[in-house]
Parts: structure tokens; sequence; C-alpha cells
């Protein structure tokens, strides 16, 4: 009795591991789990049940992230312990898959209420904007992400160092992308605020004067940034079927976001594209 072994063959093995017989080929073909033995008449596979602790310690590793040449990895080395860097990198990855299925739940929740037409244009006004004296940070950003984190550690610390005082019924912020096209990684991003006063410039800013704009075509658009080419889409839309001439670079306004919305949903930034009279 303490001899035996069961021996299963590989559609046997596949039903109680809930494994497909594909997949099990394919391991074997990679070299991560060898069928415990081959007869080599007939060519059947067996496996036994040792390997079934190890085919669930390898779907295990997959379901946390690792990929089939990280358990490789893992097996040559003879240990099954997870190095933290390992852990780190399937962290990051499930965090990053965890952000793309919630772009994609917002997506379909925007098709649900902005649908129409109607809806399109109900997002659309044409109005002024403010003038004035403006605290200006230009820079090369990698991503739009960095802005958020450069406002509460750089800017906003800067423009307090600096004695900056801001209307507040009036409060106005944009951002305007200077590059001449899409450059994902080297982003020619400025940020402007409206201020009433200030103690002069510094490495860090800059202030100047911006005119009043008498007509700007503006959209609301709702949630992630990921979305803006719809949104930019229905702007340039709502201009050629108006024949209006526009005249500057547009403008970001960033109204609500992730410094005081924390469901992305309820994010809002105003598109304000400036034309002329």
């Amino acid at each position: 009795m303490d001899n035996f072994k069961i021996k299963l063959k590989i559609g046997e093995f596949s039903k109680l591991c809930f494994v497909t017989v594909k997949t099990l080929r394919y391991y074997e073909k990679i070299g991560l789990l060898l069928p415990h033995e081959v007869d080599e008449w007939t060519g059947y596979r067996y496996y036994d049940v040792v390997q079934m602790e190890e085919l669930n310690h390898i779907l295990k590793l997959k379901r946390l992230g690792l990929s089939l040449e990280e358990i490789i990895e893992l097996k040559e080395d003879g240990t099954d312990v997870i190095s933290n860097e390992m852990i780190d990198k399937a962290l990051v990855k499930a965090e990053n898959d965890l952000c793309e299925v919630r772009k994609r739940i917002l997506e379909l929740k925007q098709l649900r209420g902005f649908s129409t037409k109607q809806n399109v244009m109900d997002n659309i006004v044409i109005k002024p904007l403010p003038g004035g004296i403006v605290a200006s940070f230009r820079k090369k950003l990698k991503s739009y992400d960095e802005l958020g984190p450069l406002c509460y550690s750089v800017i906003g610390p800067e423009m307090q160092r600096l004695g900056c005082e801001c209307p507040q019924e009036t409060a106005y912020c944009y951002t305007i992308d200077y590059n001449k096209n899409y450059n994902p990684g080297d982003i020619d991003l400025e940020y402007c605020e409206i201020v009433t006063k200030h103690n002069g410039d510094s490495d860090i800013l800059k202030f100047k004067d911006i005119p009043v704009v008498n007509k700007a075509v503006c959209f609301s658009h709702k949630g992630g940034y990921e979305t803006f080419g719809e949104s930019m889409t229905e702007l340039m839309k709502y201009i050629e079927d108006r024949q209006l001439k526009v005249c500057d670079h547009p403008r970001f306004s960033y109204i609500h976001g992730v410094w005081d919305c924390d469901n992305v949903d309820d994010w809002l930034t105003e598109i304000q594209w400036p034309i002329e009279d």
C-alpha cells in the first residue's frame, strides 16, 4: 500500500483540476508542468496527485497576476517564495487593471447619459472668459496625471509663499497644452490661475496679464480625462456647423476632480475654445 500511486490520464487530470487539456499540453510544451509519465508505446500522458497540488499553485500564482515566465523562473529557482519585487509588480498590474475597469464602467455610464445629440448640445455654451493677472507655471510633463501632484506639492505652496490671493467668487484656473501634435511623454503644459495679489516672480511661478476673451465655445466634460478626445470632437462639430473661427489655444478649466471628488463620475472639466467675435 505504501507504494500505491494513482495515475491519471490527461483527460481525467484535466477534469479533476478544472483545466482544459489544451492548457495542460501548453504547460508541458513550455516546461511548466510535465506529465509524471509518458507511455512510450501509446504516448498516453499520466499525472499523479502531487501534480494536482503543483497545478493548483501555478493557477494561484496566475490569479495573483504573475506571468507564466515568472512562474517558470520560480520553478527553476526551486522555490515557491514570491519575491517582494514580483509582488510589487503584480500589485501595480492589478491596480492598473482596476483603473481600466473603472474607466470602462464610466464610459458605459456615459453612453447612457450622453448618447443623444440633445444631451451633447446641453453641454455646450458660448460665453466670455475672464482676464487679469495669472500665476503661470509651465513645464514639460510625461503625463497629464503629473499635474495634480504638482498642484499640491509645488504650485500651491509656491503661490502661498509668494503671498498670492485669489478671487473667491470668480476663481479661475486652466491649462493650455502647447504641443503641435499629440506627444505623450513630452507634454508642454502651462497652468494658469487668476490672482488679485502677489509678491513677484520666482523660479517656479511667473505672473502675467491675460486679456478678457469675449467669446469662447465651452463644453462641459464629465468624468475622467481619457475621453477628452470625444468631447473635443463634439466641440469641433459645433464650431464647424456654425462656421465659427477659433483664435487661440483651447483651455481646460478643471472645476471638480480628484481634489474634491471621490467618484470619477463627478469630475467636471470645462473645455474652452476662444473664437473670434
